[in-house]
């Protein structure tokens, strides 16, 4: 998303997870805001997503970027991760590991 008042876009790499925190999404996006909204909605209906499958909409981790290369890259490197390096990533930001929705509605 752009933003007139800085002048610089925002990228976001995020990892949302279902209500008992068991599977995780890593994803990009432009607009946080809309992109959570998406995934809730489709965690209600009956589309065949990795999200919806898992009713991954609840976020528990973030980082911004200015450059969408720079977003794209760190997500593919998360993605490699093992599940406990991610898990440490997300505790170092979130010690409570709490749902951050919130923080974008």
């Amino acid at each position: 998303m752009f933003n007139p008042q800085t002048g610089y876009h925002t990228y976001y790499v995020y990892i949302i997870t279902n209500k008992y925190r068991s599977t995780y999404y890593i994803g990009v996006t432009n607009n946080l805001r809309e992109r959570l909204k998406q995934h809730k909605e489709n965690s209600t209906t009956e589309t065949s997503t990795f999200a919806s499958k898992y009713n991954l909409e609840f976020l528990v981790f973030y980082e911004k970027y200015t450059w969408i290369e720079e977003a794209i890259a760190r997500e593919k490197e998360l993605k490699k991760w093992r599940r406990e390096k991610k898990l440490d990533l997300i505790r170092n930001s979130n010690s409570k590991f709490e749902f951050l929705n919130h923080l974008f509605r």
